[in-house]
Formats: C-alpha cells, structure tokens, sequence
C-alpha cells in the first residue's frame, strides 16, 4: 500500500521557489482554459492527484529518492554565489527526464494516442485500452531503461537579471530542438530525446532555469556554467516553452505578475497545437528482397488492406521566438544513415544498425 494517497506529479520541492515568499504553502496560478488569474492558490492541491502512481509502496519510495536528490541540489543551486557542478549537471538531466516522463498530461497522451490507434485500425482489443496510472506505470519502467539518454548534453543555468520572471507549469520540463524545426531535411519527422539538436529546458526557480543542449550544433557562451541574461525579450523567449507545452494551470511567484503572463499567453496561444500527436496510416506497397516499402493513406482506405503499419508522430509547437543566447554552432554536426532513424546525436550511433552512421552539416 502506498504512504501518501495525495500523490504529486509535480513535486512540491520543485514547485516551492515559485510559491509565495518561497514558504511553500500558497502560489499564484493562470488558468489557460478560462484565461484566469487566480492568487493564493493551496499548493497542496497543485499537479497531485489520489495514487496517481496507483498504491506501489517501493514505487513511491524509488520516486520519493529522486524528488529528496533534487531537492538537495536545488538549494545549492540557488544559493548566491553557487557555481555549476558536474554532479549537480547529472542530478538536473536525471530529474529533467524523470518529471518529463511523469506527469499528467504525459500520461494523457499516451492513454489518448493509444485509444486512437485502435480508433484508427477498427480493432476493439484491451490491449489499445490503458488507464492513466498504468500510462505512468509505464513511463517509469520506461525512465529506468532510458534514464542515460541525454547524459551526452551539455548543462547550464540560465540567470535572469530582468524585472520578468521565469514562469513554471503542471508541465514543466520541455524538450524542444530549434535545428530540428528550421532544417529542412526534417520536415515531416517528428524528434525524441535521442534526436540532433535536442535542447531541454526546465525553470528551477523566477530567476534561474536549467538549458540543456546538443553541443555538436549549438553553441553557448557560459562562464563556468552561468549565463546571465539581461534583455526581457530572451526571457520572454523561454517562457514561451511553457506556455506552448502546460497541460491547464502556468505558475508564476508574484501576483503582481498577472499582467505579464496574461499578455504573454495572449501571444503566443495561436502557437499551441490543438493535437499532440499524429497517427499515420500507411499499407503495404511493394516488396524487395528482404526491403518492404509501406505508403501512407486515408484511414478510410483500410478495409482495402491486411497488411498495415502504424506510426504514431508527437506534434512539437514551435516558438514565436529563440532566446539568442540558444546560438547555432559553426560547423555543427549531426549523424545519420539515411534511414527512417532520422538524425541522431554522436552519442547515439554506437547502436547496431544495418546501415553504418555517417557525419553531415548541421
């Protein structure tokens, strides 16, 4: 039986710098379904739902050890005068991955897009049929096999000398990829964690977040880590993320600040897709040797075809704008074997495949 039947999915040790005089009790949230500021908000209360991870004591226990590591390593972070450690590099990727896993709306999406495919093929078999805690049963096992996968990316935190504050979510860690969205050899593809140019952001406090990113194709002037950052735009560049991937509720410390997020969802909401992901129905069309092709069709086509494939393709909202400080590399790099793999990350290609990797441009 689990400990705590109020369980969170995003923790209140990672909530609580953003909480009213950092007290952890009470915080100022906006609604973007109702578009509402609302002040004094129970923290309690916030991204938590009863056994959201169903009532698996060791579970609980194995999530409880990662929130207490962050925890520890977050009030070094922000203490004054704190320089970047290496082992506090691994403690920020490794809670990134976990809280990027585990929430709510991850796991509604999941459950979604599974029900879909079954939609889509007109099969009614429970195995299309998941609930929402054994969506997150899942993406924990999931976190266990895949929990190395961005040990290769560059970590620095992002210092914010402006009057605008960092905002935070129901959804807060976000992978984006800006060579992803603007390479025209990607067009069509959708990234992962494992993707060239993958860059992972998550706002640790108002005034510091942590920026991952692929260093073969990114390049970010840091001092031993630090990035200061002085002009609104940028921030308003980051908290653009934010607002582009909450599920419901965007957090933010001050209520004085309820102007500013308002207005800046306002901007940025045409952005936000209306699905989050895709399903591509394609059929068989010819096959060579050991080679089969498949091509994509109309859902409506199916009763005409036995043999089809599935692929199910996340839709990622893309920015109004990039903070400069997220510059591309000269001579940036990205590996490919010119298959449906995409293009990966040097990290990556150690994998076996058929056909051998090889560098390209970024």
């Amino acid at each position: 039986m689990a400990i705590n039947k109020n369980q969170h999915f995003v923790p209140r040790c990672y909530l609580r710098p953003f909480t009213i005089d950092e007290e952890g009790v009470a915080i100022n949230l906006y609604n973007i379904d109702k578009e509402k500021f609302i002040e004094l908000a129970p923290v309690k209360n916030q991204c938590s739902r009863d056994y959201f991870y169903g009532q698996d004591d060791l579970l609980e226990r194995a999530i409880q050890s990662v929130e207490v590591g962050y925890a520890t390593a977050l009030r070094d972070i922000l203490r004054p005068g704190y320089t970047l450690t290496d082992e506090h590099r691994t403690i920020l990727r490794m809670f990134w991955l976990f809280q990027y896993l585990r929430t709510e709306a991850a796991a509604k999406k999941s459950v979604e897009m599974l029900a879909s495919m079954g939609d889509v093929t007109g099969v009614t078999d429970p195995v299309f049929q998941l609930s929402i805690k054994d969506a997150v049963i899942i993406a924990m096992r999931q976190f266990a096999k895949v929990m190395h996968a961005i040990d290769d990316l560059k970590i620095c935190l992002i210092r914010n000398k402006t009057q605008i504050p960092f905002f935070t979510s129901d959804d807060p860690a976000v992978l984006t990829n800006r060579w992803w969205q603007t390479d025209k050899r990607t067009q069509g593809r959708s990234f992962g964690v494992g993707s060239a140019g993958a860059i992972i952001l998550l706002p640790l406090s108002p005034k510091l977040l942590c920026l991952g990113y692929d260093g073969y194709v990114y390049s970010v002037p840091h001092n031993r880590g630090m990035v200061d950052v002085c002009k609104e735009q940028d921030i308003a560049s980051f908290n653009q993320h934010q607002i582009l991937k909450c599920h419901a509720n965007l957090f933010v410390q001050r209520a004085e600040h309820s102007g500013i997020i308002h207005e800046a969802f306002a901007e940025v909401a045409k952005n936000r897709p209306t699905n989050r992901y895709r399903i591509n129905y394609a059929v068989l069309d010819c096959s060579e040797g050991e080679y089969t092709r498949y091509r994509v069709v109309a859902p409506d086509e199916r009763e005409e075809h036995t043999d089809i494939l599935l692929h199910t393709q996340e839709i990622h909202p893309v920015p109004l704008s990039w903070p400069r400080q997220i510059a591309f590399r000269s001579k940036g790099t990205v590996f490919t074997n010119g298959t449906g793999i995409g293009f990966i990350r040097d990290a990556g290609i150690a994998r076996p495949t058929r056909k051998p990797f090889y560098k390209e441009p970024a």
